[in-house]
């Protein structure tokens, strides 16, 4: 045991574990020059015969193609090793054959009389037949299968980056796992790539499997008789036994590789090997099994027929249907009984007490019953998982701790029916199909989806279709974006607290943000709260920003803005137009990420001043003419729409005293444009006005 550790440790030390595949390859075209004995080439065919049944097991033993990415390049390394011993043989059985059927080992000599009887017409017919097995039925299914396989998948993987790219953005997967799948992605393309090309290694294998034995035959009897006076039945009798053996003994091995090729190419992606899933698929039904021993006993019945054979499978088959159909009451009668020993507790009617008022959640998600596996672990349920992400990115993103998802099941909902409240009242609806998924048209689609339930993207309102699984690939290569139910509920979810991010902000959330903050800067807080202003100003403040779209993740300066400011002012729309300013680099790099150069939406000054005058003239200061305002929205909107197609922010750039006015005014009419004041753009970046409300730019 000692002496296994002490050479483990020394084959890793040394490296030479990275050694081993170029040491093979070279062993393996090394047995096509150097001559082996026969006792050697024994032990070699044995090898052979062995890696061949083991990648066989291995291959139907994996869930995924990826769980065995190797065997593209354990196809090519076999080949060679078949063909370098195809090699050797023949080289034994040219120079040695002349001295009985044992001359090239006993492998090839028990496989040319056991297995064919001895008999070389018989053995040239099989393997002929083997050959034809191998190249014609099994390799070539296997290669069009990889070939068409490596062309979906490379067309379904812009689908596939969406829709990681999709999660990521949700905050249902991290960075990491993101990268992890993207990688799958890349490994999955190249694999069927291999598979195509290694698969031409073994057609090829299999044509020169009977080059080498049409050489050999004609070789041995040339050299038999010619060089060592043998008759010519003899020579032909002992040269085709041998080719025979060497052949059958490489291409038995061959059509095991072949086999293994088209298991992994030809299987569907799952948590289960291939025995589970044809013991779990294939015997499903005992109905099926009933009716299949019903023909096999009919036919059994017809007096030409084999009776014994056809009558004993048919009552084996009718033993294993009403085995299974007795399993299945047992299963169900179990589940009945649980049911049945869980009683309802009527608790005791005691007087009404204050405990008994239940708070309105902030944040909720009713379910149907059948969406009740999604958000149950013991299912596989991952939708809490999710709900957890989300949380965590949008308080990565915006800047405080949203309230907990209290989730519950809603009898009154549709059975695929799901339901967001927020204090109560439904902000977000829709419904979701477990087992199946939702293909997204994101407006660039090549074709239809036939068969699915269409219907629109919950969050964005996208056209998409509800679709089998099996159709997943098909959508993808379509160019859709194709997701899971969870993923569609996590995303409605993701998207509402987004655009509620305001409603959310609530007392609490505020004094928890401010004594978070005041761990780090605990007098920057205490010179505001409540010195200087009182929590709902400070509440009102970050609710006017978050409404606009910013997140609040810099405290510090609003913080310190509202602590210079609080003494002139405690108009909560005054101190958010103060603090804009001081946000203003930040809202402007919302905007534009990395250009210089702001390419806005101007206002024509004529209009700028007539909106001063009426807010001046106004009592409220928010009023303006319904004709002035029909125009401007009018004019917002086509402004708003020529940004856009020019691939351009819709932002407008106003006066200070007008910003306000606008933004709340445009808010509802044209919700995709942000306005934002001359004072907001910091003075290192330069402004072109792309389009113009009330003018010309």
């Amino acid at each position: 045991m000692n002496i296994l550790l002490i050479l483990q440790n020394f084959v890793k030390r040394a490296g030479l574990i990275g050694m081993v595949g170029p040491a093979l390859i070279v062993l393996i075209l090394a047995m096509m020059v150097l001559p082996l004995p026969p006792m050697l080439l024994d032990i070699l065919f044995t090898f052979n015969i062995a890696v061949s049944i083991m990648v066989l097991l291995v291959s139907m033993n994996t869930n995924k193609a990826l769980d065995f990415a190797i065997f593209p390049t354990v196809l090519l390394i076999t080949t060679l090793l078949r063909l370098s011993l195809n090699v050797a043989s023949t080289r034994v059985v040219l120079l040695e054959g002349h001295t009985g059927p044992d001359a090239a080992g006993k492998v090839i000599e028990s496989f040319g009389n056991f297995l064919v009887g001895g008999n070389y017409a018989v053995g040239i017919v099989v393997f002929a037949i083997l050959v034809v097995i191998n190249f014609v039925v099994i390799t070539k299914g296997a290669g069009r299968i990889a070939e068409v396989g490596a062309r979906f998948t490379l067309d379904a993987m812009p689908g596939k980056q969406m829709a990681i790219d999709a999660d990521l953005n949700a905050g249902l997967i991290g960075e990491d796992v993101a990268r992890k799948r993207r990688a799958e992605i890349a490994q999955e393309a190249d694999f069927y790539g291999a598979m195509d090309g290694a698969s031409k290694f073994v057609r090829g294998d299999a044509v020169a499997g009977i080059i080498i034995l049409f050489i050999s035959i004609i070789g041995g009897m040339v050299v038999g008789v010619l060089q060592h006076d043998l008759d010519i039945s003899v020579a032909a009798k002992n040269y085709t036994l041998l080719t025979i053996g060497d052949g059958l003994v490489a291409q038995i091995p061959a059509l095991v590789i072949s086999t293994a090729a088209g298991l992994v190419v030809s299987r569907v992606a799952s948590d289960e090997n291939i025995g589970q899933q044809l013991i779990r698929q294939l015997f499903k039904q005992p109905q099926i099994i009933i009716l299949t021993a019903i023909i096999i006993g009919s036919m059994g019945l017809i007096p030409s027929m084999p009776h014994f054979a056809f009558l004993s499978l048919a009552g084996a088959m009718g033993a294993l249907a009403y085995y299974l159909i007795q399993k299945n009451e047992q299963e169900a009668a179990a589940l009945e009984q649980t049911a049945a020993e869980v009683v309802p507790v009527i608790p005791e009617t005691n007087e009404a007490r204050w405990e008994d008022v239940e708070q309105v959640d902030v944040l909720g998600l009713e379910v149907g019953y059948r969406l009740i596996a999604l958000v149950d672990k013991t299912q596989d349920g991952d939708l809490l998982r999710r709900i957890k992400g989300i949380r965590k990115k949008f308080t990565q993103d915006i800047g405080f701790l949203p309230p907990a998802v209290h989730i519950r099941d809603n009898l009154d909902l549709r059975p695929n029916g799901y339901r967001i409240t927020l204090k109560g009242v439904d902000v977000g609806s829709g419904e979701a199909y477990t087992h199946m998924l939702l293909a997204i048209n994101p407006g660039n689609v090549t074709g239809e989806l036939h068969g699915g339930i269409p219907t629109r993207d919950p969050a964005f309102g996208l056209p998409a279709v509800w679709i089998e699984s099996a159709l997943r690939d098909q959508a993808q290569v379509m160019g859709y974006t194709v997701v899971d139910p969870g993923t569609v509920v996590a995303t409605h979810l993701s998207h509402l607290l987004s655009s509620r991010a305001a409603e959310l902000l609530g007392r609490q959330e505020v004094q928890q943000l401010l004594d978070h903050i005041a761990k780090v800067s605990p007098k920057l807080v205490e010179d505001l709260v409540p010195k200087t202003l009182p929590l709902g100003v400070v509440q009102k403040v970050l609710q006017n920003l978050l409404d606009e779209g910013m997140h609040i993740r810099d405290m510090r300066t609003i913080v310190e803005t509202l602590a210079e400011n609080a003494s002139r002012t405690q108009d909560p729309y005054q101190l958010t137009a103060l603090v804009r300013v001081a946000l203003g680099p930040a809202i402007v790099q919302q905007f534009y990420p990395s250009a210089q150069e702001l390419q806005v939406i101007g206002m024509d000054k004529e209009l700028e001043y007539i909106l001063i005058q009426a807010m001046q003239s106004s009592q409220n200061g928010i009023g303006i003419e319904p004709g002035l305002a029909d125009t401007v929205l009018r004019e917002t909107r086509a402004a708003a729409e020529t940004q856009e197609n020019m691939g351009l922010p819709a932002v407008m750039l106003v006066p200070a005293q007008l910003r306000d006015l606008l933004a709340r005014f445009l808010k509802r009419a044209v919700p995709n444009i942000r306005v934002i004041s001359h004072d907001e753009v910091p003075d290192f970046k330069t402004i072109r006005v792309t389009a113009m409300v009330g003018g010309r730019a």
